[in-house]
């Protein structure tokens, strides 16, 4: 078996432990019912008419044996037929309109919670979202909180309409015959003990139910973003196994679940019948000796399966609510979870900036792999200045930007922008006046439009037309028949990877910001493609602190800083003759990309011996505008 199927098996294995009805995630769900009182009132009122309709029934019918048919009374027979029919009519009439108000008030309830859930999750920091699979948060926001959903309202308005007609046949029941009805009760211990028993069992098969569909989302996600990689690497056959696997965990969960169902519910109709031959031969015993009617008889025979009906539905629900907790504990962990990276109680709004980032002695490492990432990193950029960043894969670049944007918190030291301390500005105010172009560049379903004004909400079309301008990105534009409004698809599909580039280059641009950072932004367009962009970024980066991650030559050699990060530290620092002139770790670097071609940033740390690279770290307080 392979190490992924383990890991999965491991994870089910995990998952499939049992938990104990948890009755303050209960009251939680609860609380989703606050804005709809006053409809729920109205519910409640059609619920009490069509039990009341319902109940009145069994005692007309045995009025009529008794009054009516044995004494031949043909206009009372007619009358409470009559009788009978309204009642029939108004309980049909009060359950049609109790199901239309319950679906009204479900569908906002269900608005209400995924909103809730959405928003939520659109605030938590990054470190959430690194050990979480997209399918598994996926499954949180559909299927868990339409579990929940259920409960809430097909659920409750049963347990509520059930336990009234319930509570109505045992009065009922006890003040026509009393004898009868202990007989009619005598069964429900076994009912009892039957559903004790295979509680526990039912509890945990529906739990498995929830998270092995959840495996199986998180699965289909994955296969289906990196299909290109899939067919690329000809692994369709593995991936199909793969999900074959998992598919097969969860329908052995689902038929796991549908096997005690049908075992539970066999036995319980068994008790029913067990009820009704106890009423059977009591009944017999009383006509005998004249101390019922055949009309009595019949009213508690009706009365009988209409006392099990709701006994046999509540514990259906019982499985509903089970399915409902274990996604109500799916759910509340993610709403429980705080951003880690928030604004402070005393946060303020970071003014207009001029530019200048400095690192105090940051260290940081990540949760997942419990690595240091930074170790001890100082430095002190200008206002202005243009700053690569380059070095071996895992060297700590991608982490000094997502700091300076501030998807972390360092573990230690801190991070400024003219003087302010990033934890101590609110992050609106800090985003917006900096700007990310990443390597991978994500482009929203929708126009071209509607892609570079997510950079600028209210920009106007000129500020569009501009910053694409800018880029380069008008000279493709202006060739589409649709222009501007062309419709991108999902992921930008009907773009080629050069030109997505380029509309986060414009959306970037857009946002004018005071700090540009570009993800190696242009290490996946072509030569032409790189040529434009630079040629825009010598105009656009004028003015602007820039942060540059790249692994191109051309595309560090102008910039007036180069830092050489190597295993979380600042190996070496200075403009391209100075580091050249110093033959170290990124004269290495440039030496082998020179004589192989391959892209300066990811050779491996390896690849100079550390007693051949002489290196000059930051030391607090330094400016590494010195090194000009």
């Amino acid at each position: 078996m392979s190490a992924t199927y383990e890991a999965f098996e491991e994870e089910l294995e995990q998952e499939a432990q049992e938990r104990p009805f948890n009755y303050g995630y209960f009251k939680r769900m609860l609380r989703y019912l606050g804005p709809y009182k006053a409809q729920l009132g109205i519910v409640g009122v059609f619920v009490l008419l069509s039990t009341i309709a319902d109940l009145l029934e069994p005692v007309l019918i045995a009025v009529i044996l008794d009054q009516g048919v044995v004494n031949g009374d043909i206009p009372l027979i007619i009358g409470l037929t009559g009788v009978l029919l309204a009642f029939r009519l108004i309980a049909w009439a009060a359950g049609y309109a109790r199901i239309h108000r319950i679906n009204v008030i479900s569908q906002g309830m269900l608005h209400d919670m995924r909103s809730e859930l959405f928003t939520h999750i659109q605030k938590l920091s990054l470190r959430f979202y690194d050990s979480r699979p997209v399918g598994k948060i996926m499954s949180r926001v559909t299927g868990d909180i339409g579990a929940i959903n259920e409960l809430l309202n097909g659920g409750l308005t049963m347990i509520i309409a059930e336990g009234l007609s319930l509570i109505g046949i045992i009065v009922i029941m006890l003040a026509i015959n009393w004898q009868l009805a202990l007989a009619c009760f005598a069964a429900l211990p076994f009912f009892w003990l039957i559903f004790g028993s295979l509680r526990s069992k039912v509890e945990m098969t529906w739990m498995n139910v929830r998270k092995s569909a959840s495996n199986m989302n998180a699965n289909l996600n994955e296969s289906i973003n990196g299909i290109r990689v899939t067919q690329a690497f000809n692994r369709q056959e593995y991936n199909i196994a793969r999900f074959a696997r998992i598919n097969q965990w969860n329908r052995e969960a689902n038929v796991r679940a549908i096997k005690l169902d049908n075992l539970i519910w066999p036995l319980f109709d068994l008790v029913g019948v067990v009820g009704t031959a106890l009423l059977v031969y009591v009944g017999a015993v009383q006509l005998n000796s004249g101390l019922v009617t055949i009309g009595v008889i019949t009213a508690f025979i009706q009365y009988l399966w209409r006392f099990w009906a709701p006994i046999s539905a509540l514990s259906r629900v019982y499985s509903q609510v089970l399915s409902a907790m274990a996604s109500a504990e799916r759910v509340f962990e993610f709403l429980d979870t705080a951003p880690e990276v928030q604004d402070a109680p005393n946060a303020k709004p970071l003014p207009p900036i001029r530019g200048e980032v400095t690192f105090e002695n940051v260290h940081f490492k990540y949760e997942a792999t419990g690595k240091s990432a930074l170790r001890g990193v100082s430095l002190r950029v200008q206002p202005g200045q243009t700053v690569a960043i380059v070095g071996p894969t895992g060297a700590g670049k991608t982490t000094i930007i997502n700091l300076i944007m501030r998807f972390y918190d360092p573990t230690e030291g801190r991070i400024l922008i003219d003087g302010h301390d990033l934890r101590e500005v609110t992050l609106a105010s800090l985003r917006a006046q900096v700007s990310l172009v990443l390597q991978d560049p994500f482009i929203f379903s929708g126009t071209i439009r509607d892609n570079i004004r997510y950079g600028k909400l209210d920009a106007t079309h000129e500020e569009i037309v501009a910053a694409a301008r800018a880029v380069g990105l008008d000279t493709f534009v202006s060739r589409l028949k649709e222009g501007y409004d062309y419709e991108v698809e999902e992921r930008g599909g009907r773009l080629s990877l050069g030109q997505r580039q380029l509309v986060s280059f414009a959306r970037a641009l857009l946002a004018n910001p005071r700090i540009l950072i570009l993800d190696e932004a242009t290490s996946s367009v072509d030569t032409q493609t790189e040529r434009l962009i630079q040629q825009a970024l010598k105009v656009l980066l004028k003015g602007r602190t820039a942060f540059v991650i790249a692994h191109r030559l051309s595309t560090v050699r102008d910039a007036d800083v180069i830092l050489v990060m190597r295993d979380g530290q600042i190996a070496e620092q200075g403009t391209h003759d100075e580091l050249m002139a110093l033959q170290g770790l990124y004269y290495r670097l440039v030496t082998a990309h020179q004589t192989t071609g391959a892209d300066i940033a990811p050779m491996p740390a390896s690849a100079s011996p550390a007693s051949a690279v002489r290196r000059r770290v930051a030391l607090p307080g330094s400016d590494v505008a010195s090194a000009n």
